[in-house]
């Protein structure tokens, strides 16, 4: 059966710090993440018949994300299993800045995806192609991949769409905005970060990064302004998507959330107006519970809260 959304990057094992207990011990839960594997589930729960490429060990940490998109009923038939990489983890911890990462990625079996690990008839027969800033930064023939993805995807009609999801303990800014602005040029879709697109093209003002990033060629650019919302342009129009307002208590992967859900909403016919409120509401939703994908919602709970709002 063909994936609608095809997600490519790294996946993760997480580890997310908890509240602290009476005693001063600090707590992990363990859990899931990597952007594109959030974005996968995210789609997936929403109805999406989803598949993820990657690649993870032949560990504990791989055989539990194996078993997590069984579960959530995304295909995992184009993920290789490593005997000699590992799978990659990450801890969250929580501040009075917010939450902070570190990262235990480096030789993970991820970065090691290469464009021979592309499933080109999935591609082929996919709606929208999607991977991320993270997905080109882990390494070159990573990169490689994605723009080979891509080139599959342009040559059979099958949309694209990227986010820019910027790391700096990755790669430099003038590297990392020189790879991303390229694939963004390939794509239909751009998900920008405000932060990102700071950082990136050194515009501050809104208007201004919507400009740039329509310039590269995409007729939808969603740029994600977290507690500011969305603002959403295309050639013709722009809509600030207002924030959805919950009591929050880690915002791990709601930028995740909010990429599969509004591409999931795109892909069953919804307006990309329409797309980014149930995505800015599935987001705000997510940062409810502890984790990248545990507090992802589906689509009752999602509705449910857009209609006590709109009450």
């Amino acid at each position: 059966m063909a994936a609608d959304l095809v997600c490519i990057g790294e996946p993760m094992l997480e580890f997310n710090q908890q509240p602290q207990l009476p005693d001063g011990r600090i707590l992990y839960q363990q859990g899931f993440g990597g952007d594109t594997a959030n974005v996968a589930v995210a789609a997936a729960r929403q109805g999406i018949k989803t598949a993820y490429v990657s690649a993870v060990g032949r560990d504990p940490a791989g055989e539990a994300l194996i078993a997590l998109w069984a579960e959530e009923g995304v295909d995992a038939s184009h993920i290789r299993r490593s005997d000699s990489h590992p799978t990659g983890l990450y801890f969250v911890n929580h501040g009075p800045e917010g939450h902070s990462f570190s990262y235990l990625r480096s030789g993970s079996a991820a970065t090691t995806l290469a464009p021979a690990d592309i499933p080109e008839k999935t591609i082929a027969a996919a709606r929208i192609v999607f991977a991320s800033g993270i997905s080109l930064a882990i390494s070159a023939s990573a990169a490689d991949a994605v723009f080979h993805a891509f080139a599959i995807a342009r040559q059979n009609g099958v949309a694209i769409a990227l986010d820019t999801n910027y790391r700096p303990s990755l790669w430099a800014p003038r590297r990392a905005a020189a790879l991303i602005h390229a694939a963004i040029g390939e794509a239909d879709i751009a998900m920008p970060g405000m932060d990102d697109a700071l950082a990136l093209t050194g515009l501050s003002d809104p208007d201004a990064v919507l400009d740039f990033y329509l310039a590269l060629g995409p007729g939808l650019v969603l740029l994600k302004m977290g507690v500011n919302g969305v603002y959403l342009g295309t050639p013709e129009m722009r809509l600030r998507i207002p924030p959805f307002p919950v009591a929050a208590v880690d915002a791990t992967g709601a930028g995740d959330t909010f990429c599969g859900a509004t591409m999931a909403r795109l892909l069953l016919g919804d307006t990309p107006e329409d797309a980014a409120h149930y995505g800015a509401a599935a987001a705000a939703i997510s940062t409810t519970g502890y984790g990248a994908i545990a507090p992802i919602p589906r689509t009752p709970e999602i509705w449910a809260a857009m209609a006590m709002r709109n009450r």
